[in-house]
């Protein structure tokens, strides 16, 4: 059986550098995931390297793409003069 572990807004906010106030609407905005245990919110540890951007969703790799995409598009074909 796998343990969960999770921290708490506060807990998050200290390892972030973010006020609690700022975690909290982060949570409720849904930019944080996060399951409410009573009063309290709680981040499960494993959704933290996401939270850090140490590893990309399948969402963030989509709008990277996306943009790539874009600014190829926008620039094939232009001559840029490279002055030396």
């Amino acid at each position: 059986m796998e343990k969960n572990e999770f921290m708490t807004i506060p807990q998050l906010a200290r390892l972030l550098g973010l006020s609690r106030i700022a975690v909290y609407n982060k949570v409720k905005s849904g930019e944080i995931k996060a399951v409410r245990i009573g009063r309290t919110y709680a981040i499960n540890t494993k959704d933290i390297a996401d939270i850090l951007g140490k590893t990309l969703t399948k969402k963030s790799k989509e709008e990277i793409d996306q943009a790539i995409k874009k600014t190829i598009d926008e620039y094939s074909g232009q001559n840029f003069d490279q002055k030396k």
